[in-house]
């Protein structure tokens, strides 16, 4: 594996929550800028914790997690975070009493994007025009909004401050096969017109099916 090549290596990574339990077991893979990967495995064989160790959430005891090269454990945890990588949740995690528009500034604000309070608004409007969501509905507070517009908020959000990665935690598991396929266009466009580098844990072998490269985590139970 050739961490020059690839915006972020995992490199025999291994994850225990307690010494009785392992988690991961020496896990080697790789993603690149402008491709789609999917992370498929059986319940308990590690996804969405192999998601918190890429993203920071959780902290690599054993092997390194590389981003550009460099040990994800030797930046700064906030800024990588903030900055260079966008997380789309099953549940959306955004904030209902706020529109959507203010999800999206938001999020700016909290990456230190280096823009004005007007330019903010005008970037997010246009984040949730791309991602088929109008004015009208950027005013919306976003739990007047359907899971599928609430979905897509969340992907706005998740690129507001234009990070080279974008992972998503089973993105499409609480939509309908509709709003499936309008989502997965979503993600794959963002790979193949905006190089970013998408990993997405599924279940679904529809969804992995839509994308480049598919990894499968064995449990190590």
């Amino acid at each position: 594996m050739s961490s020059t090549q690839s915006i972020l290596s995992i490199e025999k990574v291994s994850f225990a929550y307690d010494k009785h339990k392992m988690i991961l077991k020496e896990i080697d893979l790789s993603f690149e800028k402008g491709k789609t990967y999917s992370v498929m495995g059986r319940s308990g064989a590690g996804k969405t914790t192999l998601l918190s160790l890429i993203s920071g959430l959780e902290t690599v005891r054993e092997g390194k997690i590389l981003y550009n090269g460099q040990n994800i454990s030797a930046i700064d945890r906030e800024t990588y975070r903030s900055r260079n990588i966008g997380v789309v949740f099953q549940n959306f995690n955004l904030l209902f009493h706020l529109t959507a528009l203010e999800n999206v500034v938001l999020s700016m604000d909290i990456s230190d994007l280096p823009l004005n309070a007007k330019q903010k608004k005008e970037k997010a409007y246009a984040l949730l025009e791309k991602v088929g969501l109008d004015k009208e509905k950027a005013d919306r507070r976003v739990l007047k909004l359907s899971g599928g517009e609430q979905q897509r908020v969340a992907i706005a959000r998740a690129v507001s401050y234009d990070p080279d990665i974008v992972i998503a935690d089973e993105p499409t598991g609480n939509l309908d096969q509709s709003t499936e396929k309008e989502i997965m266009d979503l993600l794959t466009s963002l790979a193949a017109k905006e190089n970013k580098c998408v990993i997405i844990v599924t279940h679904s072998p529809t969804v992995a099916d839509r994308t480049d490269i598919i990894y499968e985590i064995a449990s190590s139970l």
